[in-house]
């Protein structure tokens, strides 16, 4: 059975991140390099209270940790059939895959929450979570309030992103239809139309990067297709700022190609809770279920070798 490794985007992030990695060397390097390049070092922001919740802190931020965790474990494992990432995690695959450098991952992911946050006050909006509709009467609810389906995590499951009076039409919609609506801690439109502007100044920041073809296939956010080269990096990287994220089918992408065993990189762990609840012949577990980083390699090669 094959490995697949999941890298989450923010919102679960905490004081305590990188209590398990100052004791490595491996990991203690990769967070000392990411310093250096931003000119911060990044243990200082977990003391900065909520300011970890802003994208220009939490964007690098989950990054780097992921860029950490994943040093440790790297010469544990076999390497992964494919990669995935949710929003900005979907960068910090780059760096799993030996495509980027740690120093150029933490100053993309600067850039684009910079440009991001840019577009988001030009055009501000922010998002909510809406579970028991259809995609389908989703949709057309969106077309009604000018909102938008911002990524997709179950068949009735959904992120949607828009304006504030956009929103508010949608929750009394939504409501209305028996839906159950989730405030999300994202003060931004991400992955919709509003942030159109970031999408062109992401991706003139990623042609200018040294970012090469990845060694391990990617998934693309945008349309779980496989990316394997440098020019469609760029592009669905870039896309993906201002595109629904279609993460069921990149949970979907990964299974057909028969990764069953799957390890969900920091912080937090609901792309491990996605993946059991939409498939029953997977073992996901996250990093952060585990009290230390031999027991998450010790885990994964158990499961695999249970799974033949």
């Amino acid at each position: 059975m094959t490995l697949a490794v999941l890298c989450p985007g923010q919102g679960a992030q905490h004081p305590a991140l990188f209590d398990q990695l100052d004791t490595h060397a491996e990991s203690t390097r990769v967070i000392d390099d990411a310093a250096r390049a931003l000119g911060e070092d990044p243990r200082a922001w977990l003391k900065q209270g909520d300011a970890i919740f802003g994208n220009a802190i939490a964007q690098p931020l989950i990054c780097i940790l992921q860029l950490a965790q994943w040093a440790l474990l790297q010469s544990q494992l076999p390497a992964p059939a494919a990669l995935a990432g949710y929003s900005v995690g979907e960068l910090a695959c780059y760096g799993v895959s030996g495509a980027l450098g740690i120093d150029e991952v933490a100053l993309l992911a600067r850039a684009r929450a910079t440009a991001m946050d840019a577009a988001a006050a030009a055009n501000p909006g922010r998002l909510i979570g809406v579970r028991g509709l259809s995609r389908l009467a989703l949709n057309r609810l969106c077309v009604a309030t000018g909102a938008f389906i911002a990524i997709v995590t179950a068949d009735d499951a959904f992120v949607v992103g828009g304006s504030a009076a956009a929103l508010e039409q949608m929750r009394e919609r939504c409501e209305k239809a028996g839906a159950k609506l989730t405030d999300l801690r994202v003060g931004i439109a991400s992955h919709t139309p509003l942030l159109a502007v970031a999408t062109d100044q992401f991706q003139a920041a990623l042609e200018r990067s040294t970012l090469k073809a990845p060694s391990l296939p990617v998934i693309a956010g945008i349309d779980a297709g496989l990316v394997t080269t440098r020019d469609r990096a760029i592009a669905t990287l870039s896309a993906q700022i201002s595109h629904t994220v279609e993460w069921v089918q990149c949970l979907d992408a990964l299974h057909e190609r028969g990764c069953r065993v799957f390890i969900e990189l920091g912080p937090g762990h609901a792309l491990s809770r996605m993946l059991r609840e939409r498939f029953d012949d997977v073992e996901a577990r996250s990093v952060d279920e585990f009290r230390d980083f031999a027991g998450v390699a010790h885990w994964a090669q158990r499961k695999m070798s249970a799974l033949g």
